[in-house]
């Protein structure tokens, strides 16, 4: 409904606003005709009001749309013409003035609310490289990337998602380099969400999903300003949500997992032994358990003699079978795990290193489990944790390889093995394989695969993401002076 020039009638349109107690009204008289400005407490810095609102205001000889807008002193104005948008502007944090004889209202953004200074995010902590993380701010979010990329090929678009939370959905790109309707698809996904409220980018990113029942994620997560720009720089796309540090970027690839933020501040050696690591880390994570159970059960001539002798020593008098001691212990580490997670972070340190030691010590005396038992399974959970991204998916194809090893052995668990990689290799999202660039083979992105080899070398952006703007660096060379 258009607002109306009597501030009565406002008021009334405005009730199931007003009715709330966080929302406050202030109202003034200037040139003989009623002022009233409404704004959310809490949000809203009221000495910004009172000095850049409504002390200019009640200078006015006259009030007209005109001269409100003329003398508000805050950059971000806007004129309102319906109830509905002084709604919207006052649950956004802004300062709406109405005036009595005035058709329309002037909105003024006069925010200031409580947000978490920038710092180093927890989950992307580095030794060398920036240390600058996301905040719960979209708008600061914003500022970090612009000053990252200061071109005028960043854009954003941005949304508001949510029937109750109305929350700020951005979307982040280079045009021209991005894939040719990714940015489109994403767009268009986005505008077709129908939810209550938006809480955290994990709502958006599930709508963003092409494969609903996949065991494995489809896009990728940071929290720090220069992997964005790093990704999109390739061609990718990021969304950012107002409310939650962690920014969603698709399309997603496996080995975007294995590498880390500091592999391209440090020497080519070093980044490829820390990806090699985590590589073999995972296998380890993976298949140790497995095969100790196959081994035991089905395959005892593979295992050497002397680890054999240990292996029956120690399991003597031990009540539960293989598989069963292998389950029992994998649930004590994954409990141990979740409650470190879950108490307060000084005490889960606590928990996580008392409960082990004396859990896993107790458990070996009374011969409830085995030590070689104990052993890898706690190999196994570090192993894990060296892709942390990867721990939640992985552990479930641990337990799953576990039992395929503990029902059928050790040439089942290979089959299992065999269809977990021809699933992998299927897996697409938006185009993009999520083995790339190693299933299909991409010769030219294997520069930037487990192996780094030098930054000087990567003169073309990946072949995966298929960006329109192919180079993305151009090697200077001096002119030799032939002495003419």
């Amino acid at each position: 409904m258009k607002i109306k020039k009597e501030l009565a009638k406002s008021r009334k349109q405005l009730g199931s606003l007003l009715d709330s107690d966080d929302v406050k009204t202030l109202s003034f008289t200037v040139a003989d005709k009623e002022v009233l400005l409404v704004f959310l407490d809490g949000l809203t810095d009221k000495q910004a009001i009172g000095r850049q609102i409504m002390l200019p205001v009640k200078m006015l000889e006259s009030v007209s749309m005109e001269s409100l807008e003329g003398c508000i002193l805050e950059p971000e104005l806007k004129r309102l013409t319906t109830y509905d948008e002084v709604t919207a502007e006052v649950l956004l944090g802004h300062t709406v003035v109405l005036a009595e004889g005035v058709t329309g209202a002037v909105s003024a953004a006069a925010k200031a609310f409580e947000s978490r200074s920038v710092s180093e995010p927890p989950t992307a902590t580095v030794l060398q490289g920036p240390r600058e993380g996301f905040v719960e701010s979209i708008q600061t979010n914003i500022g970090m990337m612009r000053r990252r990329l200061k071109t005028e090929k960043l854009k954003f678009e941005q949304f508001n998602v949510g029937k109750y939370s109305d929350t700020a959905v951005c979307v982040c790109y280079i045009e021209g380099v991005v894939k040719e309707g990714l940015k489109e698809q994403i767009v268009k996904k986005i505008k077709e969400i129908d939810i209550d409220a938006v809480l955290d980018s994990s709502y958006i990113a599930r709508f963003l999903a092409e494969h609903n029942t996949s065991l494995f994620k489809q896009f990728g997560t940071t929290e720090k300003p220069d992997i964005l720009a790093a990704k999109i720089l390739e061609g990718r796309v990021g969304v950012i949500v107002d409310g939650t540090p962690m920014v969603v970027t698709a399309p997603y690839i496996l080995l975007e997992d294995f590498q880390s933020a500091e592999d391209y501040y440090v020497s080519r050696y070093r980044a490829s032994l820390g990806r090699m690591i985590r590589l073999i880390s995972i296998m380890i994570s993976l298949l140790a358990p497995s095969m100790f159970v196959a081994a035991q059960l089905f395959h005892l001539q593979i295992i050497p003699l002397t680890f054999l002798l240990t292996i029956v020593n120690s399991i003597k008098g031990i009540p539960l079978s293989p598989s069963f001691e292998m389950f029992f212990t994998l649930l004590i580490f994954e409990v141990l795990n979740e409650a470190s997670v879950r108490m307060p972070k000084y005490v889960g340190m606590v928990v996580s290193i008392v409960g082990g030691l004396v859990l896993g010590e107790t458990a070996v005396t009374a011969g409830i489990i085995s030590a070689p038992a104990l052993m890898i399974i706690a190999l196994s959970g570090i192993c894990l944790y060296t892709t942390p991204e990867l721990e939640r998916q992985f552990s479930v194809i641990r337990v799953i390889f576990l039992i395929v090893a503990g029902a059928f052995g050790i040439y089942a668990l290979l089959l299992a093995i065999g269809a977990f990689f021809i699933y992998l290799c299927a897996f697409e999202n938006y185009g993009t394989p999520l083995l790339a660039p190693y299933a299909p083979m991409v010769p030219k992105d294997l520069k930037d695969g487990f192996i780094r080899m030098d930054q000087g070398n990567e003169v073309l952006r990946p072949v995966t993401f298929q960006s329109p703007n192919k180079v993305r660096m151009r090697v200077r060379k001096e002119k030799k002076d032939n002495g003419v």
